[in-house]
């Protein structure tokens, strides 16, 4: 159902085209959804007939049947669509060349359609409202009452069909309901000084419009100005140029012959008005030549300084001139220009983060182009201009006015860009400046999206540049894309190796604890290696000190003591009763017990031997004749 629904609409907007003449789709679309689609409503809308009205309650199918081609131009007439829409093709193969008739049971008598008019005189404003069936004459003899101005002497301006007959019929031209206009009356002086005086001070306020013609390009400039604006030393209100809209045209002319060779190469510029009488029919009568109103020098007059000095060693240096001039000229609200190399612009530009990357604008200006100074003041100075590059672009300028410096250009832009656009930027004539060049940088190498002539205006030049940042955002997002992977992968990559560090740290301070661990027991083994080589030297030496064990039948005291160690073991031996005690313990200490960490004691009474005089005897200690003694660990 939904294809069946655009197929119809698809036949519906190519009949409305067929019948209107309206070439415009978006246009034409505009119109049908205005009316919901409704074909004849749509119709009248926009061609409301002379006699009625086409009725909208019929079916498609008496649509398709009530068709006409070049062979019922008669019914063509008798329906309510003009015959020239029966020429219009259609990209629908059921309409071409038709438009629906309806049966005359279908038209019914209504009235003719009203338009207003919103006319301006000077300082006056006169609303005129009348038929669709009228004739431009009758709106002027309307304003002959108003504004007190002979018919013969009134031009009526401002129709977007150029010129009219005052027996024009207002329907022929396809208007809106709504029309403004304006007149011209370069014949009737204004009124007496006084009045001129306050006029002119009024006009001041006010903003002209001037249409200027480019003959050459085959372009019209618009161009607004306060009336305060001058031409030289006379301001645009006292000019004497028609208000609100003045239209120019401007083109070259060959200088007069002259056997002297001129200094510099000047273009001269013929500027005429659009209105015959007109007090600004060349702007030499006022003293300045018209080449200074477009920013373009003459051999004699006054010339501007240069954009930018020639043969300059330093191209920051030469930024900066450039920069300083284009603010004297056009004003501060202009493009920020990068200051530095070419080199240095495409660095910023294109080699910082994906996100961070901006599209890069090369500016050439050519002050011998009559473009120059209304694309400057025009394109490059308006604000939707300035801040849509001052968020997207890295603006960078050049001026190739001077040979030197467009020599200097093509050599940069050839060691950047390649030689296809130094070759490029060679095939631009003069007129064809100033240029505008879009650069986006990719991968490997950079790519000159676009490239805007001087002859442009503000939507065209803000859609190329619109239609630029739609390519670059399309590779910026992949770029961005491929760099989060990049930093992804990196820092995958970077955990890893920080982990894997982490673990050889880890590892080195667990082989170095070790390490120190093992010395230590090594030291300590040491120690103990020596303690247990002291002691057993003292050991020895205390065995060898010790005196003979006396025979068990001998004439003297015998005393024999039992001594058990903390293993359990008993030391069995014989000592003189004489003996004193020390040689008991030097005894005991051979064996392993010294009495520094051990004390021998007595089984019954509990007695601590090794508190008592080691210079008694055993005797003297009741060792004697036989004793059981225990050798405990000194707490």
């Amino acid at each position: 159902m939904a294809s069946d629904s655009n197929m119809d609409r698809e036949i519906i907007l190519a009949d409305f085209q067929a019948c209107t003449g309206i070439d415009n789709i978006a246009e034409a679309i505009t119109l049908l959804e205005l009316n919901n689609w409704d074909l004849v409503a749509a119709i009248n809308g926009v061609i409301p007939q002379e006699n009625g009205i086409l009725q909208s309650n019929f079916s498609s199918e008496a649509s398709q049947a009530n068709t006409f081609g070049p062979h019922s131009q008669a019914a063509a007439e008798t329906a309510a669509v003009p015959p020239a829409s029966s020429s219009s093709s259609s990209s629908s193969p059921s309409s071409s060349a038709f438009c629906p008739v309806l049966p005359s049971r279908h038209i019914v008598e209504r009235q003719s359609r009203m338009l207003n008019f919103r006319v301006e005189y000077r300082q006056r404003t006169v609303e005129v409202v009348v038929e669709e069936g009228s004739a431009v004459g009758e709106i002027k003899q309307i304003l002959e009452t108003e504004l007190q101005v002979p018919v013969s002497k009134m031009q009526l301006k401002g129709w977007k069909s150029g010129d009219v007959s005052d027996s024009t019929v207002l329907r022929s031209l396809h208007l809106p309901k709504n029309n403004s206009l304006y007149v011209l009356t370069p014949d009737i002086a204004p009124s007496a000084s006084t009045s001129q005086n306050s006029v002119l001070q009024e006009s001041l306020n006010q903003n002209f419009l001037l249409v200027i013609n480019h003959r050459e390009a085959q372009r019209d400039y618009s161009l607004n100005f306060p009336g305060s604006r001058t031409i030289q030393e006379m301001t645009l209100a006292a000019s004497g140029i028609s208000y609100p809209c003045h239209h120019l045209s401007v083109c070259r002319r060959s200088s007069p012959a002259n056997n002297q060779e001129p200094t510099e190469e000047c273009a001269d510029v013929h500027m005429v008005s659009d209105s015959e009488g007109d007090d600004f029919e060349d702007a030499s009568e006022f003293g300045v030549d018209e080449s200074e109103m477009f920013g373009m020098g003459s051999s004699t007059g006054c010339r501007k300084a240069p954009m930018m000095p020639e043969n300059s060693e330093n191209e920051g240096d030469a930024l900066l001139h450039f920069t300083a001039e284009f603010s004297t000229r056009y004003g501060e609200c202009h493009p920020v220009f990068f200051i530095g190399s070419l080199e240095a612009a495409a660095q910023e530009a294109f080699y910082g983060k994906a996100r961070d990357r901006k599209l890069l604008a090369i500016y050439l200006h050519n002050d011998e182009s009559v473009l120059s100074n209304v694309f400057c003041s025009q394109m490059m100075c308006a604000e939707s201009i300035v801040s849509y590059l001052s968020q997207n672009f890295i603006a960078w300028a050049w001026d190739v006015t001077r040979e030197a410096n467009k020599a200097r250009l093509l050599t940069m832009c050839t060691r950047h860009f390649g030689s296809v656009v130094a070759q490029t930027i060679r095939t631009y004539k003069t007129d064809q400046f100033p240029l505008l060049l879009i650069v986006m940088g990719k991968r490997t190498s950079n790519e000159v999206l676009n490239v805007i002539q001087g002859n442009t205006t503000v939507d065209e030049l803000m859609m190329r540049l619109m239609g630029a940042m739609e390519i670059f955002t399309a590779q910026q997002q992949e770029d961005i894309k491929d760099e989060d992977e990049r930093e992804a992968r990196e820092m995958v990559k970077r955990e890893q190796d920080e982990a894997y560090q982490l673990s050889l740290e880890a590892d080195r301070k667990k082989r170095e604890a070790q390490e120190r661990e093992q010395a230590e027991q090594l030291r300590l083994q040491q120690i103990q290696k020596e303690a247990d080589d002291e002691k057993e030297a003292i050991r020895l030496s205390l065995e060898h000190a010790l005196p003979p064990e006396p025979a068990e039948e001998g004439g003297e005291l015998i005393s024999k003591l039992r001594i058990r160690t903390p293993s359990g073991e008993f030391l069995v031996r014989r000592f003189l009763g004489s003996t004193k005690l020390q040689v008991l313990f030097d005894f005991v200490a051979s064996k392993g017990y010294p009495l520094d960490d051990f004390k021998l004691l007595t089984t019954f009474p509990r007695r601590n031997i090794t508190q008592l005089d080691p210079d008694s005897s055993l005797l003297e200690a009741k060792l004697f004749p036989q004793e059981t003694l225990f050798l405990e660990a000194k707490e």
